[in-house]
Formats: C-alpha cells, structure tokens, sequence
C-alpha cells in the first residue's frame, strides 16, 4: 500500500481509504472486511456521528496499533454551536473507544450558527488534543475560506466532498482551492454510490474497460485510480472482502497522463449533481435534517 503524510506532516495515511455510510446492517460482514482493508494496509477509516456507525468502526479496530490508524469522523450541523461541539466529539470518541481523532470535520455548512463559534470549538478540541486535524465537509469555496479566516491559530487539514468520474462539480472550486492551500481532498461516493456498473454509463463504462484491459485493472479500479491521479484520496464503501481487495488493489498502479485526459473527455457528457442537487443551498438554513439522519441511523450498541 502507498501513502502520503497527511498534509506534508507527520501523518502516514493511506492513498485510499475506506467509508462507511450505510454500513451496519450486517455488523459481522463489515466488520471482517474492515479488518481485511486494514490487514491489506488500508489504514484510513471514515465515519461521522451522523452515519450510526461509529460504534462499528470502534469495535473493528480494538486490537490494531493506534498510532497505525487514522480515523475521520464528523460532528452533524445542529451539533455546531460550542458545548454542542465540544459533547459530539466527547460522545464519538466514546462510540470509537479513541483517545483522539486523527481527523474531526464538520459535516456540513450551516447558515444558522456562527462560523466563528463553531471554529473556536473546534480548535479548542485541537488545543486539548482531543483532534488532530479540522476537516470540511461538503464545502463550497467561499465557505471554506470563513472557516479559515475564523480560525486562530490553526489550520483546516482537509475537505470531504463527493467526487467521481460521473460527479465532478468540486472542480474548479474547492478541489482547487485545497491544491493551493496544502489540504489533503477525500472523496466520498467516488464509484457513484455503487452505479457506475449501470447501463447508462456504457460508453463511460467501455472507456474504463478498455483502459483496464492494458493494466490488467477492472473499470472500478481504474475510476479510483483516476480519483488518485487527481490527487485526492478516495473513500469508497466496502463491506465484503472481495471490494476490499479491489479497492485496494486500485493503489498498486498509476493511469498516465493520456487515459486520465480520455476519461476526463467521455465523463464530461455523463455529469450529475452532487449529493443533495438543488437542495444544497437550502439544507446549510436548516437542521432539522440533520437531527432527522442522526436519529434514523441511532443504532443501538452491540452487545459483548
């Protein structure tokens, strides 16, 4: 397995990671192929508070070396005003039985409560070593740059959006912005949360198939490929141990320059809006959603 140090630091993360949105439905599969991502050297694991799931993800990892691992996870917006922050991250690191947080986003923008109080929080988190990176989450440029201008005396490590080769709105915007401000892009839903074998991506999918039969890649491998050719770090959902060892197996490689240009060429006629579409805007005046996610994904915790 390949890695970066996160943010030109210290970190040592891997180049792909794993995802767990929706997971927890069969606890006893999931956690096999977690473990099998992290035997494989996969040792980015990420999570929110909203997704239920960190409980799994705290089960999965007892008995591997902390200081192997690098866990993100994500306090919800209607967590954003500061006691509220400071308690979500209290509660997760409690559900991931972690002493810190390598990676702590916030999950969503919110237009209800002030960047600068949310921020202050989060670098308190910082300051008592409680995190050891802020992270965004679903960020647009302009938001980005409030979140920075707010912090003190710190800075924001990274930016979670989704990005694949159907779904390339970040372009141009906040991908670039973290290119010039050394923060590390990860991309969630990076195999169109698990369309991208659809018939209405033929061409799209002929293009992928064509240009893995020449590094003996599958098209999967060869669009997370493409995701870390753009230097980003994908974090697709693998919940058996066969995706894991093919996720996996799309870090052994690198797509040159000429495939990365001739799949930029056929995706551009196959773009879709991002998670959310129109509604984007509005969800930043609202959470109630939030609380409505975060409730519906409770799960209770598992029994030992």
């Amino acid at each position: 397995m390949e890695y970066i140090r996160f943010g030109g630091g210290q970190d040592k993360v891997s180049i792909i990671g794993i995802g767990t949105w929706k997971m927890g439905r069969d606890r006893t599969a999931e956690t096999k192929a977690i473990r099998h991502a992290l035997d494989l050297g996969i040792n980015l694991i990420d999570t929110a508070e909203m997704y239920g799931t960190e409980s799994l993800v705290g089960d999965t990892i007892k008995g591997y070396e902390r200081e192997d691992l690098f866990i993100s996870t994500k306090v919800s917006p209607h967590h954003f005003h500061n006691d509220d922050v400071i308690s979500a991250c209290k509660r997760s690191l409690s559900r991931l039985g972690l002493k810190y947080i390598d990676l702590y986003y916030l999950h969503w923008p919110s237009k209800r409560i002030p960047t600068a109080e949310t921020a202050r929080a989060m670098e308190r988190l910082l300051d008592e070593g409680l995190i050891r990176h802020i992270g965004i989450s679903n960020y647009e440029v302009n938001e980005a740059k409030d979140v920075q201008a707010a912090l003190d005396h710190s800075r924001i490590g990274a930016a979670q959006d989704e990005y694949s080769v159907v779904v390339r709105a970040i372009e141009g915007g906040i991908l670039d912005y973290c290119r010039r401000n050394r923060m590390e892009m990860l991309a969630y839903s990076p195999v169109v949360r698990g369309t991208l074998l659809d018939k209405k991506y033929a061409p799209l999918l002929g293009k992928l198939s064509d240009i893995g039969e020449g590094y003996g890649k599958t098209p999967v491998q060869v669009a997370l490929n493409w995701l870390m050719c753009k230097g980003t770090i994908p974090i697709p959902k693998a919940s058996s141990a066969a995706h894991v060892e093919e996720d996996a197996e799309a870090a052994a490689f690198r797509l040159s320059k000429r495939h990365v240009d001739e799949i930029d060429t056929v995706s551009d006629k196959y773009q879709k809006r991002q998670l959310g579409g129109a509604a984007r805007g509005l969800l930043k005046h609202s959470s109630i959603w939030s609380r409505l996610m975060t409730k519906a994904n409770e799960r209770p915790a598992a029994k030992h």
